[in-house]
């Protein structure tokens, strides 16, 4: 392995202050906690348990009544203080077992809080038996039993995966119209704010059908004597809602309530929580507002944030002092959130005061950044400094893997995918095609056909069934052909079959990259915007970005021929290493979302695809490009702001999650290059190395601690661009606006179509743009 590849600073911030956390006092309980201290004896236990707590640890134990946040920051040691403070109110409080209860969002994180309290100092096994640490889920269903409710769990996903698509062919609509994951996440969505599948919204036709297929899944499951998790808690809030008795009892029996992973709760799961604390508010809530990254899933940081204005008078205790990582990693960590404004000021400390500096990787490609990384990683195992085990690989979306995990496939190095397991060739979208460049090699591939008929605007059963029928009686080298004599066949669809029929036959003798662009551009694009299921069940940018990174896998490749083979083959690989079924990392390199990781820690990580358009993801991007368009038109300007900030906060949430996974070691990468373009290293990498006064005088940027300002919108021509920034510049291609008092401009993209163009109409005011350069901040 080349070790000049990797830098000790990202590409573009020479000269810059390397972050460094400041390191803690080493000063634990046996020294803050002094013998004459009427719970002295406790602590004593505890250090010769090997629990040895910080001062702000031992304030959020002895926090006795009323209601406390504890902002725990990442690997500040929170479970520790859950379980010490459980064991503090049970022997040093004398509060009973019974009347404790601790919510968690893990079977596994409940197990082991249950574990852990079990061996404190002055707990027995009576009081773990009679103590609830449980789920959310665990909890309410344990309660509803107990009321009664005899309603079998729905929860296997695969079961619930067949229903859904079982009733969208009742309903008339092609199996594959809508992904059932994404009709569990609306129908999730809707629980988690306390509604139901009446409360769905029907303005559009893609709204309707997925409300009918939704309408008959509740119906099943009502028919069949049977509920799902999110029913659980549903069920349990109206309960508790209609029958104030019952509340009563749970508010009786439970006189104090803790909470982990607070910073991921939604609106129904704080609503029961809230109802179960009153009226005593003895309610220690646990979490970090800088890891909120589920609001897709009805997480909310303004639950923290807000805190105090529910809670008056409440306690907050901030545990700043991290212990997973060296310095330098915390330090990079502290530099990227610190540029948040919607967040509770807090800097980590780091516990030990030496640790490996994080190393930056500026590869060309993915597939380039994927070959530096595997290498690295061979080397460290075959030296024996490491194992696979102790490698995770963190990226943004499932789509950024392509690389890494064809590499792995390829070169049989164990991984195991946290994901859905699916190659990007696999994919619904990306498999017709896939199946187009099949049939002009095979026009007779049937299966092929078969997918690409929806692409013809035709139904594939009955399209098929025509097809072999017509075989019967006439091959035909390309049965497509046979389509055309389908009854009832209109002139438009006839007109679009032929022309596609001129285009497979076309394709075989180019290059696999110009036979997706042409694809594409004929036909494919325009039919995945038009579909409004589509548009309904991924982001628009999603769609685009997928049929991009199947371009940057075909231009390794110059014939169809051996594309084919090599999806070909990376799939009956990816298919056999499935069948293995192990659930347990063992020695394998862990490949996961940054989603998926939190709450986990690795001995090395990889962070892949840290570059502008990835991380920050493109759609945030677009979001705060809108912002500014909104703001120079004077329509819904605030919204448009508001929206584009929370946007890129969750993506900064997304990368100081992943950063602070590392124990040992951390490398980020950022290709230089993204699906064709031209892609800068992440903003939020370079930002975490300026200063103080560089990150003031930076446009629309926000002091550290700045609390909750609204950034400032500054248009293009309110500052002189030289002048614009008192850091570094440099000059880029842009195009300008000719109109007399438009301020737009954008960025040319070198190698894009608008190569060929000589002006352009501006997005804000339609008047030509021109041609130019503009100095910028680098």
């Amino acid at each position: 392995m080349n070790k000049l590849l990797f830098h000790n600073i990202p590409l573009g911030v020479s000269g810059e202050r390397i972050p460094q956390a400041a390191v803690a006092s080493a000063m634990t309980s046996k020294e803050l906690v002094k013998p004459g201290e009427s719970d002295a004896g406790y602590f004593r236990r505890l250090e010769q348990g090997g629990i040895h707590l910080n001062k702000p640890q031992i304030a959020a134990v002895r926090h006795h009544l009323g209601p406390l946040l504890t902002l725990a920051g990442a690997g500040s040691g929170k479970t520790s203080v859950l379980i010490a403070r459980t064991g503090y109110l049970l022997s040093v409080r004398g509060v009973t077992a019974s009347q404790l209860l601790l919510l968690t969002f893990s079977n596994k994180a409940a197990a082991e809080m249950r574990e852990r309290i079990a061996l404190l100092p002055g707990v027995n096994e009576s009081d773990v038996s009679r103590l609830q640490a449980r789920t959310f889920h665990s909890f309410f269903l344990y309660f509803l039993r107990r009321q009664g409710l005899q309603q079998e769990i729905f929860s296997e996903t695969r079961r619930q995966h067949i229903l859904l698509k079982q009733i969208m062919r009742e309903l008339g609509l092609p199996k594959d119209a809508y992904p059932p994951e994404t009709l569990l996440t609306v129908l999730s969505t809707c629980k988690m704010n306390m509604g139901t599948v009446e409360d769905l919204p029907e303005s559009t036709i893609a709204e309707q059908e997925m409300k009918a297929v939704l309408r008959l899944y509740e119906q099943w499951k009502t028919d069949h004597f049977k509920i799902d998790f999110d029913d659980v808690l549903l069920i349990a809030y109206q309960m508790l809602k209609d029958r104030p008795r019952l509340l009563s009892d749970l508010q009786e029996r439970f006189h104090y309530v803790m909470v982990d992973e607070f910073q991921d709760t939604n609106a129904l799961q704080y609503e029961l929580v809230k109802m179960i604390a009153q009226p005593r508010n003895n309610l220690m809530v646990v979490g970090d507002d800088d890891q909120t990254i589920y609001s897709f899933n009805g997480a909310r940081s303004e639950f923290i944030l807000e805190f105090e204005k529910l809670y008056p008078g409440a306690k907050v205790i901030t545990l700043d002092i991290n212990y997973r990582s060296g310095p330098a990693i915390v330090g990079l960590g502290n530099g990227i959130i610190r540029h948040n404004q919607r967040r509770r000021s807090k800097t980590l400390q780091a516990a030990r005061g030496t640790g490996s500096q994080p190393r930056y990787l500026r590869p060309q490609t993915a597939d380039e950044e994927a070959e530096q990384m595997v290498d690295f990683i061979v080397s460290e195992v075959e030296a024996g400094r490491r194992e696979y085990r102790d490698f995770a690989m963190l990226y943004r979306a499932s789509s950024s893997n392509r690389a890494l995990l064809e590499l792995l496939l390829l070169r049989d190095i164990p991984y195991i995918d946290y994901g859905e397991g699916q190659l990007l060739y696999e994919h619904w979208l990306i498999s017709p095609v896939v199946d187009h460049l099949r049939l002009s090699l095979n026009r007779r591939n049937f299966a092929a056909i078969e997918n690409i008929l929806p692409t013809l605007y035709m139904n594939r059963e009955k399209g098929m069934d025509h097809i072999r029928r017509m075989e019967a009686i006439q091959p035909k080298q390309g049965p497509l052909i046979h389509l055309l004599s389908l009854p009832g066949m209109e002139d438009f669809k006839a007109v679009k079959l032929r022309e596609r029929l001129d285009l497979i036959r076309g394709l075989r003798e180019q290059i696999p990259v110009l036979a997706i662009r042409q694809i594409r551009k004929q036909f494919y694009d325009y039919f995945i915007e038009a579909n409004e299921r589509h548009q309904a069940t991924l982001h628009r940018e999603t769609l685009k970005e997928m049929l991009d990174e199947l371009e940057a896998s075909a231009e390794r490749f110059d014939s169809i021929q051996t594309f084919i083979d090599f999806i070909d083959n990376v799939t009956e690989r990816n298919e056999h290493s499935r069948q293995s079924g192990l659930k347990e990392q063992g020695d394998r390199i862990a490949l996961m979302t940054i989603h998926k990781s939190k709450g986990l820690e690795f001995p090395v990580v990889f962070l892949i695809g840290a570059s502008e358009g990835i991380l920050p993801h493109s759609s945030a991007l677009e979001a705060d490009r809108l912002k500014d368009r909104k703001s120079v038109a004077g329509s819904s300007s605030a919204a448009a702001a508001g929206l584009a900030l929370a946007a890129l906060e969750e993506e900064r949430r997304l990368a100081y999650v992943a950063v602070t996974r590392a124990r040992e070691e951390l490398f980020i990468s950022s290709p230089a290059r993204h699906r064709g373009k031209k892609a800068d290293v992440s903003r939020f990498m370079l930002s975490a190395f300026r200063s103080a006064a560089a990150t003031a005088a930076a446009p629309g940027s926000t002091r550290p601690g700045s609390g909750h300002r609204s950034a400032a919108v500054v248009t293009a021509k309110a500052l002189p661009a030289a002048r614009a920034t008192t850091g570094r510049t440099h000059t880029v291609p842009v195009w300008n606006c000719t109109g007399a008092s438009c301020p737009g401009w954008t960025r040319m993209k070198a190698g894009g179509a608008e190569d060929h163009l000589a002006s352009k109409p501006c997005p804000l005011c339609n008047s030509p743009m021109e041609k130019s350069t503009r100095v910028v901040p680098v």
